[in-house]
């Protein structure tokens, strides 16, 4: 059985205008996208519709699944060979738990790529001046 990849994708602050190029090109071959709460609507609403999604966001008390779940949730979707987008609001290693999930990709020779992210806290101040 042929193994999949993760890409580990930072949505940045949730303007679409934000994505970087390689985020949205990478999200036009995803098989399967991971996604949070944190991405915008707008965003969202520009992914492509061939993609199967699963939202696994996490609010203050609020949990869709734990972590160690969406770990597997990772791994099990490239171990079916499916290409796949883990996107976070912002960067995927500033508040994102995005090295637990490398971790895990890394220990079971996961192919993996990382496309970085604007966090917020660096580009809300600087886009509104």
């Amino acid at each position: 059985m042929k193994t999949g990849k993760v890409w580990l994708v930072g949505a940045g602050p949730g303007s679409i205008s934000l994505l970087t190029i390689k985020a949205a090109e990478v999200l036009q071959k995803a098989d399967v996208i991971i996604y949070d709460s944190l991405i915008g609507t707008e965003i969202l609403s520009a992914l492509p519709k061939t993609a199967d999604y699963i939202y696994v966001g996490k609010r203050s008390g609020q949990h869709t699944m734990p972590q160690e779940e969406i770990n597997l949730l990772l791994l099990k979707e490239a171990q079916k060979g499916r290409f796949v987008v883990r996107l976070k609001g912002g960067d995927p290693f500033l508040f994102g738990r995005g090295g637990e999930e490398l971790e895990l990709l890394k220990n079971n020779q996961i192919p993996f790529e990382i496309v970085p992210g604007i966090t917020s806290p660096i580009a809300v101040p600087e886009y509104n001046g």
